[in-house]
């Protein structure tokens, strides 16, 4: 320094020559542009952008999540055999509830029902054979019909020979009545003329009222075989008529039979099903556990106290549940949000260290991937976004629960902080990760990992 002061002198410069800086100063100035160089070189490093969003832990599934176990039928509750907070395996018995409805408190309602299904099932059989049986008689009364109308037909054909037959007797009796009776003429004139005796007159006389007797006779037997072949006609129509009568008769029987059948065998499924239904219902007066899980809070306490159908007696939470989280965006931000996209998580209530622009330099922080993008949005004007855990990175801590908070970063491009700060300053949104980079980051990675 002395040296310096003695070359301003040289120069003329005296005044100058009598300034000197104090040893301090020249250590801050070198820690400012230290520091400065520091800035500057931080500006050049990497920096990922992302979306963050604040959410909640809930289970993945729809069978995860807490539930409501109701009671299927109304009755009374008679036994719990569970207590809040315990875990239950599926199956096991959380209540016991009796009936509350007058048509089902008769204790052998089910054997009773049984036993009236076997009734009626029995007098189905009985009237499966009596139409059986019916049918065989009209099968016997078609035989009858076919045997009957043949022998009628036979008995109208002997009469319609026999009536032909006692006609010709009949014709034959008129030519002998008129042939006597000419004898009996040409006698007479004979007889008066003293040709012939009155004995002779006397027995044609006799030979005349004999022919007149026999013609009588003849018409007599002619007019009672027609009578009787008009009554064989009549009896060949009446026959089929009786018997059309009683085969129509017993078909009816069938047909009415075979209503009541139906009937039966109505009323037996109804009553199957209605068996059916004391027998599922017998079974709901035991409520069990529909999965592993803890019970939460019972919605009804205490003994005898009443609950309707479909009422909610107790809440369970599944024991095994898969957790996951919905984490809630702005629209401006929805359209960064693409499945299968990283997420960086911090769970509310966990320890954490975050620098959200390095996601390498995060402590306490955990990995998850985009699952489901809700395609409306929700309550609160945000979209939804589900994340499940990340199989390739640190498992989620077994103490979250659901309903936990969480707050989370989407992970998007990597860029230089400077680039970054502008962006911020100008109000700029962040750069899509495109799918050839999103290939291209894989590709590097998977290198890294054979190297």
């Amino acid at each position: 320094m002395a040296q310096n002061n003695y070359q301003y002198e040289e120069v003329g410069l005296h005044a100058l020559s009598l300034v000197n800086t104090p040893k301090k100063f020249k250590i801050v100035r070198n820690y400012l542009l230290g520091a400065f160089t520091i800035l500057i070189a931080i500006l050049f490093l990497p920096w990922q952008q992302n979306v963050q969003g604040k959410g909640k832990v809930s289970p993945y599934s729809p069978a995860d999540r807490p539930q409501t176990i109701p009671s299927v039928i109304a009755g009374r509750i008679e036994r719990w055999l569970v207590q809040e907070g315990q875990l239950v395996k599926k199956g096991d018995t959380i209540c016991v509830i009796s009936e509350v409805k007058e048509k089902f408190f008769d204790p052998k309602l089910l054997s009773r029902t049984s036993d009236q299904i076997a009734n009626k099932q029995d007098a189905i059989i009985a009237k499966r054979q009596k139409i059986e049986a019916t049918r065989r008689q009209v099968d016997a009364l078609q035989d009858g019909l076919k045997f009957k109308l043949e022998q009628t037909r036979n008995k109208v054909k002997q009469m319609r020979f026999k009536v032909s037959a006692e006609k010709a007797g009949f014709e034959a009796a008129q030519v002998n009545l008129k042939l006597v009776q000419d004898q009996y003429s040409r006698l007479e004139a004979l007889y008066n003329k003293g040709l012939a005796s009155l004995t002779e007159l006397q027995n044609r006389n006799n030979k005349t009222q004999e022919a007149t007797a026999k013609l009588v006779e003849a018409e007599n037997k002619y007019n009672s075989v027609q009578n009787e072949l008009i009554n064989a006609e009549i009896e060949l129509n009446s026959v089929e008529a009786d018997y059309i009568d009683k085969i129509s008769k017993a078909e009816s029987v069938i047909n009415e039979t075979t209503g009541e059948l139906f009937e039966s065998q109505a009323e037996v499924s109804k009553m199957q099903i209605e068996l059916s239904n004391l027998e599922l219902r017998s079974g709901f007066y035991v409520i069990r556990a529909p999965q592993d899980g803890y019970i939460v809070k019972a919605f009804k306490s205490g003994l005898g106290e009443n609950i309707k159908e479909g009422e909610d007696l107790i809440s369970i939470v599944p024991a095994n549940a898969r957790m996951a989280v919905e984490l809630y965006v702005r629209a401006m931000d929805l359209p960064l949000m693409q499945l299968g996209g990283r997420v960086r998580i911090q769970f509310d209530g966990w320890p954490a260290l975050v620098f959200s622009g390095w996601p390498n330099a995060n402590v306490g922080t955990f990995g998850g991937i985009v699952q489901a993008v809700d395609k409306v949005n929700s309550t609160n004007g945000m979209f939804r976004v589900l994340v499940i855990p990340d199989p390739e990175d640190e498992a989620w801590p077994e103490l979250v629960r659901a309903g936990g908070g969480v707050y989370g970063w989407a992970m998007l491009k990597t860029v230089r902080v400077w680039y970054e700060l502008w962006r911020q300053f100008n109000g700029f949104p962040p750069d899509y990760v495109t799918g050839l980079e999103a290939t291209n980051e894989v590709k590097n990675k998977e290198k890294n990992k054979e190297k």
